[in-house]
């Protein structure tokens, strides 16, 4: 779009250039969508929308993506450092793509479950890492193509290239502008006379050539901005020239080209077509002169008039050249000299001067006609068509309905519709406008009306007159519509004409191309829908039409379909079209053609001299000033022009000049004085351009990213720090712990509870769920005590002796005697304890008989007079194989030693007979034992060898035999009871969850923290290698640790960004958003966090490893005998961890801190966190109170409020229920950028207040689905938070509020899009049947509507001296309403297109090797910008490319390209076109992270 308002500068020297026309402030912007993806040099700016491609590029510098928009970096797959900024608004929590160095593969814990041995107790061991080292040979491989595919396209695609790729898409795929690429114009290969003709004049003099539409060029068919014409111009005579051409608009960045980039095109290129604002300003700034230019060509030339550019560079630039050798010739084209309905010659004579040229057409039009093919012209007679009435159906509905105001129009329609086109289109008419489309549109017109009457007329009109419409649509729906009979009355003399004509010239299968011009757009429709039923089998019919949608019936149409229709006609698809004056621009003019057949002989105008003269003097009697270094010229004209773009760079002062008769003269004389101050005091240099630029951050450019995949070796906490800082002396007093299963009976068998006995007290804790049995299961209940009781050295030694007894008999470990080294100790607890609570000493509490018996017996001896009920319900342990232990059952009499082993045993080396079964000894051994062969066989239950009851039983446990036929003889009966050796069994789980919470507790006393042991456990729990990835399978899984980090790292990454928000926020209050931006990046990158987590040793806390059978024993004391007993007792260990995962863990921390107290206790503790990981000066608060200390309110705040502020203050607390106390906050929250805070009473746009605003509606909605859906992952809140925080939807809830009625801004283009998406979001609304996700259906809206609900909230906190309940109020009465069901965001969710490409290929085809990878094509000719391209890559294959001003946009358009490529495959197909052998197992640990999602 070249308007004023752009900043460009100019081209063209030593070379012929072709400026085009500006036409329209407001046209469609999609033709120059394409432009990014096909030529990589040329780059639309930040500040467009562009709907076709789905892109919305925001005001931040083209190389970045929005500011606004808080995603993550590390999900960013950029081979090549960033430029301008690219980190600069960013912070990312997802893992990064590309990450050049492969880790090595984790150490780990590992145990492999053996139901039947202790062989299962393995070591520390690294795990192979095979499959990740093959992964990065492949990830290396990939790069590597991918490197080389990028150096290979650095360069702008050849025209055959893009002819190519253009045609494998679809031509409804297209954007307008591939359209016109497509439609490539053919070569000129021999000149016809009437142009050679035109040529000779055109050399001898400036000539402006008036021919009609086609005769010298492809015209478009609608009225286009000019930034259309340079791409279709462009493409025209890349095809009929050889030499050096380029193309550029405003759209290009050039606005900030200096002269010696503008140099460089100039000395390479021998033509350039522009826009004529381009030209105008290179001029005025004396980038070139207009001596350098050897022919200009204006096309459309008729605009030249009044202030057109075509008019400045020919009044300023042109005529201002002294020496008319040095000026360059002019060629104009028209196909209308002149555009008035007034004097013809006088307007003709007035072109003639205003371009110093002489029209002229070709001197025999009758040869003109000849060359260039014309539609034949006819004329057919038809009868005189009857007068309107109406029809049967019409006149029932004048019975019934003729009172309604609301279809009065229809009627009339329907009754012309008889006379023009006959009764079956008057009927069909009726069938469009009362189809529920349209009767919505009605309700609502109604609606509107007595909106408006609401005082003069009752409510109970209003449900009449609904009531009265839906009764007619009713009735139409009911009606029956006959089929079109070819006889008068059904069809009128017109069409019947028509259709004989029709069904002549399509008689048979034909190339002959018709348009039938109407109108009424209903009368295409109408005539369309009966030529399609009445019509010869060879027509192929399409309509026409405008984009204004108008009355009832109506269709909708878009440009872009107007522009497949008529590409569609072109090809042959379609050869006959109804249409209405749409299609006739750019056809000549009757009354110019009657003009330039009255022209003299040789086509000239004469006597324009003297008035050329006259103009002359005009322009040197302007006032003017020039820069003397460099012959830049400012003008009137030109003042605001060079203003704005100094303003757009560096916002300066006010300037009070002289004022004028007229408003614009005033705005200019203000403009020209300010620019002469400018440039007199050094802000404009010698070209009158800007020698400021924008401060930016001077972090902007800071590598914040972390790797994710790239891990190190850290130092690992195995116990809490409680146990080796109490150990060391024998204590006097014990506290104890009781622990006791909440459900017994699902242990099986019975059990007793047993006491941990610790120096210090411990704190309460949570609650452990324990797997005792397949589908069974129950909470092992932590009771800590508050007394403690005197333990005597005598006391003591008995309970050593019985803590080490159960680390004997249960665990096959032998422990040194060193009570000083014990961490704890056990002991059995009495049935009925808790009916001594709180009345009895612990001490009490203790089954002390079982200690002494424990203590002071080795084992219980069997003999062969034992009874079988002594027997019964024993602890027995193989003494020759630690893996053998049983509980017995009974004695069984009928069974003897040497019997078979009963069938259902549990299977053993030894199966011969029950005796040998029982006995682990080699055979040599075997041999000499000598047993009873009278002693009984006891049925007995094989203990499982099970120490890990946090976790489930697997499927391989579950089918463990636990039958036993054992002899007592071989066996040590244990001195432990049953039931105390079952409770044992439970220790280690028991103790590993008890040592993660104090270690949890620990990292939160290190911060000062008070969180509840579940959370702090939770928040520092690693539970694989890849925890932080989702929608796959989870690497080295860690089972039984319970949950991991994943949800409070979301929750927590929130509050980090709301908190430093605020904070910031208060502490600068005079910064702009963008320096906002960057400082909170600073504290809540990953970056910052880590280092932070570094010099805190917060890695030594994380749970990275699950239970361990080895290290869940105390520390302290030696080993004397068991797996391990060579190694010492104390030992170091370390463990593996990316430096993404630490700064997760440290915003998981801060969920945790926030979800630990409720209320305003939450949010203070959260608070206090947030210092404790940032570690910066601006967020330095230790509570939420502190942020409002912080504030300082601005002085506009504080002035008193006009009228209208105070009018706005109360229609807000009207509609939102919040009374404002400084209207002037709430005005700010409305004003638009477009506004500059001089205008406005000083009073700042809304932007800081949307800043605020931002952080806290993502906090309201997260903590919404957080709660609302407990059980869903990250990546499944992610992505349906995603819908709640939308553009989308906050423009819609912008809309539903009326906030876009309160939008204060400067410039057509914001009411235009405004207005437009306001008109598509209530249709939407009307036609959704009140379904809540309505707003889905809309399209892109202005990125302005959502921002002002996001700075109303900004505005809301700030007023309501930073009482966050008030954001919680908005969000419960106007936000949670839509999102109660979020199952139906997910087709919202799951159509972004790197999820959806991820689910596509993952899920439909079962392939796991695929990529998307971005990089830099950095600097695109001459733009000093940098684009950012992306590929998809199947099995080492690029399928799809895209590039874009930012990675993360490349990334989605190259994932929505691919899904177009692999739509329609079977897997089949899928297999075979890339090679693709994947396994399902390869599939499960696809990370969709690795695609780089922008979710």
């Amino acid at each position: 779009m070249a308007t004023s308002s752009y900043q460009n500068d100019l081209l063209g020297l030593d070379l012929t250039l072709l400026a085009a026309p500006v036409v329209s402030s407001t046209s469609d912007l999609d033709l120059l969508g394409l432009e990014i993806l096909e030529t990589p040099a040329k780059l639309l700016p930040s500040s467009y929308t562009n709907d076709l491609e789905g892109l919305e590029f925001s005001e931040a510098p083209a190389t970045d993506t929005s500011p606004s928009c808080e995603t993550d970096l590390e999900r960013l797959d950029v081979l090549e450092p960033a430029r301008a900024g690219m980190f600069s608004a960013y912070k990312t929590d997802l893992p990064g793509l590309d990450v050049k160095e492969v880790a090595p593969s984790p150490m780990e814990y590992t145990e492999e479950v053996s139901p039947l041995s202790e062989d299962s107790e393995q070591e520390f061991e690294e795990v192979k890492a095979t499959p990740q080292q093959k992964a990065a040979k492949t990830k290396l491989e990939d790069k590597q193509k991918f490197e080389k595919w990028r150096l290979q396209h650095a360069k702008i695609m050849t025209d055959e290239e893009i002819k190519i790729r253009q045609q494998l898409v679809p031509d409804e795929s297209l954007s307008i502008r591939e359209l016109m690429r497509k439609n490539q114009p053919q070569k000129i290969t021999a000149p016809r006379e009437y142009q050679l003709e035109l040529f000779e004049r055109a050399k001898m003099q400036n000539t402006i050539a008036v021919l009609d539409t086609g005769f010298y060029y492809i015209h478009h068919q609608e009225k286009v901005d000019s930034v259309t014409l340079v791409f279709q111009q462009y493409e025209f005579l890349k095809v009929n020239l050889d030499q050096p051409i380029d193309c550029f608009c405003g759209e290009m960045g050039v606005d900030d080209w200096s002269k010696e980039i503008w140099q460089k095109h100039l000395e390479k290129n021998m033509i350039i077509l522009c826009t004529a604002e381009i030209l105008n300003r290179c001029l005025a700034r004396s980038f070139i002169s207009i001596t350098q230019i050897n022919l200009l060509i204006f096309d459309e030339a008729h605009h030249a008039k009044k202030g057109h550019p075509y008019a400045s560079i020919i009044r300023e630039s042109y005529i201002t050249e002294e020496d008319p050798a040095k000026r360059p010739k002019i060629f104009g084209m028209t196909a209308s000299p002149v555009d008035v309905r007034s004097d013809f010659g006088q307007a003709a004579k007035e072109l003639e001067v205003m371009l110093h040229s002489q029209i002229a057409t070709a001197a025999d039009l009758a040869l003109l006609r000849t060359s260039v093919s014309r539609p034949d012209e006819g004329v057919l007679q038809y009868a005189k068509p009857q007068y309107p009435y109406s029809t049967r159906l019409c006149q029932e509905m004048e019975a019934r309905y003729g009172h309604m105001k609301t279809l009065s129009e229809i009627f009339k329609t329907s009754r012309n519709a008889t006379s023009e086109l006959g009764e079956w289109c008057a009927d069909q008419l009726w069938s469009y406008a009362m189809a529920e489309k349209e009767a919505f549109k009605l309700e609502r017109k109604i609606e509107k009306t007595f909106d408006n009457e609401r005082n003069r007329k009752p409510g109970e009109m209003f449900d009449a007159e609904l009531r009265d419409l839906r009764e007619a649509q009713t009735f139409v729906k009911s009606w029956t519509f006959r089929e079109p009979v070819m006889e008068v009355n059904s069809l009128s003399s017109k069409a019947l004409v028509l259709w004989q004509y029709l069904n002549l010239i399509y008689e048979r299968p034909t190339n002959a191309r018709c348009i039938v011009f109407v109108k009424q757009r209903s009368t295409a429709r109408l005539l369309g829908e009966l030529f399609v039923r009445i019509g010869s089998p060879h027509l192929r019919l399409g309509i026409l039409i405008g984009t204004r949608q108008g009355n009832p019936g109506d269709v909708k149409v878009t440009f872009k379909q107007q522009m497949m229709t008529l590409h569609k006609f072109k090809k042959g698809d379609l050869n006959c079209l109804f249409a209405t004056s749409v299609a006739e621009e750019g056809l000549d003019i009757p009354d110019c053609n009657q003009f330039c057949n009255s022209l003299p002989t040789d086509r000239l105008l004469q006597g324009n001299d003297a008035d050329l003269d006259a103009a002359l003097m005009q322009a040197l009697n302007s006032r003017t000033f020039t820069v003397p270094e460099s012959g830049a010229r400012l003008t009137y004209s030109s003042s605001l022009d060079v203003l704005g773009q100094f303003v757009s760079r560096l916002l300066f002062t006010e300037f009070c000049c002289d004022s004028r008769a007229w408003k614009t003269i005033a705005k200019r004389s203000a403009a020209f004085e300010a620019c002469i101050l400018l440039r007199q005091r050094g802000h404009l240099d010698e070209h009158l351009v800007s020698t400021h630029h924008k401060r930016l951050p001077a972090m902007r450019e800071a590598h914040l990213a972390l790797g994710m995949n790239k891990s190190s070796s850290y130092d690992m906490k195995v116990k809490p720090s409680i146990w080796q800082d109490t150990r060391g002396s024998l204590p006097e007093s014990l506290y104890m712990t009781i622990l006791e299963l909440e459900n017994p009976q699902n242990l099986g068998r019975p059990s007793v509870p047993i006491a941990l006995l610790t120096r210090t007290k411990m704190p309460n804790l949570p609650c452990a769920l324990l797997h005792l049995q397949v589908n069974a299961s129950s909470n092992l209940i932590y009771s800590s005590l508050q007394d403690s009781f005197q333990t005597p050295k005598t006391t003591l030694s008995r309970l050593n002796a019985f803590t080490l007894r159960i680390y004997k008999d249960v665990f096959n470990k032998t422990f040194e005697w060193n009570e000083s080294a014990m961490s704890y100790w056990f002991a059995p607890v009495i049935k009925g304890f808790r009916s001594m609570f709180p009345e009895q000493s612990p001490e009490a509490m203790v089954d002390w008989a079982i200690v002494d018996y424990v203590a002071g017996n080795e084992a219980w001896n069997w003999n062969i007079e034992r009874s079988a009920d002594e027997i019964q319900d024993r602890y027995m342990v193989d003494k020759w194989d630690g893996s053998r232990r049983f509980f017995s059952i009974k004695v069984l009499p009928d069974l003897r030693p040497q019997d078979p082993v009963p069938s259902d045993a549990a299977p053993h080396k030894y199966m011969n007979t029950i005796l040998d079964y029982t006995v682990s000894l080699f055979s040599k051994s075997r041999k000499l034992a000598l047993w009873r062969q009278d002693q009984p066989v006891i049925y007995a239950h094989w203990i499982l060898h099970r120490l890990n009851w946090l976790d489930e039983y697997t499927e391989k446990e579950k089918k463990v035999q636990k039958n036993a036929y054992v002899c007592p003889e071989p066996l040590l009966f244990s001195a432990l009871p049953a039931s105390v050796a079952a409770m044992a069994y439970l220790l280690p789980s028991a103790i590993s969850r008890m040592e993660s919470y104090l270690i949890g507790l620990e990292v939160c006393d290190l911060l000062g923290l008070t969180i509840g042991p579940d959370l702090a456990l939770e928040a520092i729990t690693k539970d694989s290698d890849n925890t932080q990835k989702h929608l796959q399978e989870q690497i080295h899984l860690q089972r039984g640790m319970g949950k991991n980090y994943e949800r409070l790292e979301f929750i927590g990454d929130c509050f980090l960004k709301m908190a430093t928000s605020i904070s910031i926020f208060c502490i600068s209050p005079d910064n702009d958003e963008y320096e906002y931006h960057v400082r909170r990046m600073l504290l809540i990158c990953n970056k910052n966090l880590f280092e932070g987590a570094i010099d805190k040793k917060l890695y030594e806390y994380v749970r990275s490893v699950g239970f361990s059978r080895r290290t869940w024993y105390p520390q302290g004391i030696q080993l004397l005998e068991g797996k391990g007993f060579k190694k010492s007792g104390e030992e170091e260990h370390s463990h593996r961890l990316g430096a993404k995962t630490i700064a997760d863990v440290c915003e998981a921390l801060i969920g945790a801190a926030l979800l630990s107290n409720d209320g305003s206790g939450g949010m203070d503790m959260a608070v206090k966190a947030v210092t404790a990981m940032v570690s910066s000066p601006d967020h330095d608060v230790a509570q939420w109170a502190d942020y409002y200390k912080l504030y300082t309110k601005p002085e506009y705040l504080l002035r008193s409020p006009n009228a209208a502020q105070m009018n706005l203050a109360v229609q807000i607390e009207q509609k939102m229920g919040y009374r404002f106390k400084y209207p002037r906050l709430l005005q700010s929250a409305f004003l638009h950028p477009s506004y500059t805070s001089s205008s406005t009473g000083g009073i700042p746009c809304y932007q800081r207040l949307e800043f605020l605003g931002d952080s806290l509606l993502d906090m309201a909605c997260v903590n919404f689905i957080f709660h609302r859906h407990p059980d869903r992952d990250p990546q499944w809140l992610t992505e349906h938070k995603m819908a709640m925080v939308s553009n989308k939807f906050l423009a819609a809830l912008s809309v539903k509020l009326g906030f876009n009625k309160h939008l204060r801004y400067i410039g057509q283009a914001v009411e235009f899009q405004n207005r437009n998406y306001v008109t598509d979001l209530e249709e939407a609304e009307q036609e959704s049947n009140g379904a809540r996700d309505y707003w889905t259906t809309t399209k892109s809206p202005p990125k302005c509507l959502s921002d002002i609900v996001e700075a109303y909230l900004g505005a809301v906190f700030v007023d309501s001296e930073f009482d966050y309940s008030e954001i919680e109020r908005f969000f419960n009465d106007h936000v949670r309403w839509f999102f109660e069901d979020m199952s139906i965001y997910d087709t919202f969710a799951n159509n972004h297109p790197v999820t959806h490409l991820h689910n596509l290929l993952t899920l439909s085809f079962g392939c796991s090797k695929y990529r998307i990878m971005a990089s830099t094509i950095p600097n695109a000719a001459g733009t000093e910008i940098d684009h950012q391209v992306a590929v998809v890559m199947i099995h080492g294959e690029i399928i799809a490319s895209a590039t874009a001003a930012s990675s993360k946009n490349a990334k989605v358009k190259a994932s929505g390209r691919a899904v177009e490529a692999l739509n329609g495959l079977a897997p089949f197909q899928f297999r075979a076109k890339y090679g693709c052998g994947c396994t399902e197992q390869d599939v499960q640990g696809v990370n969709i992270g690795e695609l780089g999602t922008a979710i």
